[in-house]
């Protein structure tokens, strides 16, 4: 940290790279790209001159920066279509629990992905931000460069969406009804 108050490019890293990582990957990213995803949104914090203190807070200023990060990266046409890297987060979660436990995590977390996957990105940005990074919808607002009503929105609309997406994944399929032959017939 500077005497500005300013707290520089390596610092966030030290402080933040998991959360940019945890944050990217939510959005979709491939687990393949990840690591390159992260090193350019710390190479843009340090273009910028590291973090100013203000109305956002280091995480949805980071996370600004990775959602356009991640968005140029898909323009450029580099995405590969790979499943998020969901194993390692279930795995690494649960240490002590068995391989039953661990499959139940992992599935969990796919199902998760999988509803997220179903939001467009600004809405999962906020969701993300606000239900799984805990993040205030003003420091979300901040952070992100939107007014809070918008927030409030795409939060709305983005529980609505994952809610109905998510069910869909854990309700079980409808069983097929079986043709009876009928009696006598060929």
């Amino acid at each position: 940290m500077e005497a500005s108050g300013r707290i520089d490019a390596a610092t966030l890293f030290r402080e933040h790279a998991r959360f940019v990582a945890g944050f990217l990957v939510r959005l979709g990213a491939a687990r393949a790209d990840i690591e390159d995803l992260v090193q350019e949104v710390f190479l843009v914090a340090h273009r910028r001159g590291g973090f100013e203190p203000g109305r956002a807070r280091p995480t949805t200023w980071l996370a600004e920066i990775a959602l356009r990060v991640n968005s140029a990266h898909r323009r450029r046409g580099r995405r590969r279509q790979e499943d998020p890297d969901t194993t390692t987060v279930a795995v690494a979660s649960s240490h002590a629990a068995g391989p039953g436990a661990q499959a139940e995590t992992r599935e969990a977390l796919e199902r998760v992905q999988r509803a997220l996957d179903e939001l467009d990105e600004g809405k999962r940005a906020v969701f993300v931000l606000y239900e799984l990074a805990g993040e205030s919808c003003d420091a979300i607002a901040a952070g992100l460069g939107i007014p809070v009503g918008t927030v409030y929105s795409r939060l709305h609309k983005a529980r609505k969406l994952f809610k109905a997406a998510h069910a869909k994944l854990v309700e079980p399929a409808p069983a097929v009804p079986r043709c009876r032959r009928a009696v006598g017939s060929v």
